[in-house]
């Protein structure tokens, strides 16, 4: 029975021996997590901005594109008229 119980005390104080160790490993842990948490955080404030930045972007871009169209039609329209303008003044 004294055996037993020896055996049972060196058990018990091996595993409190054991809990405390693993504490802080838990501790370093959540250090870990939080410094994660924190880049996580970062990353996505980062892509928000990148967001709005190829939101704005894309903005420009279809602004360019009608402005270059409107130009491409008044080009088009001025070369009609000097087309005609040519015909005319060879007809006379």
């Amino acid at each position: 029975m004294i055996k037993a119980l020896n055996i049972s005390a060196i058990i018990i104080t091996a595993a409190l021996a054991t809990g405390c160790a693993n504490t802080s490993g838990i501790d370093n842990l959540q250090s870990q997590i939080d410094t994660l948490n924190s880049s996580i955080a970062t990353a996505s404030a980062n892509s928000a901005k990148a967001l709005a930045a190829s939101a704005s972007a894309e903005a420009r871009a279809s602004a360019a594109e009608a402005a270059a169209n409107r130009a491409a039609q008044y080009a088009q329209d001025t070369n009609s008229k000097l087309d005609r303008m040519f015909k005319k003044s060879m007809m006379k």
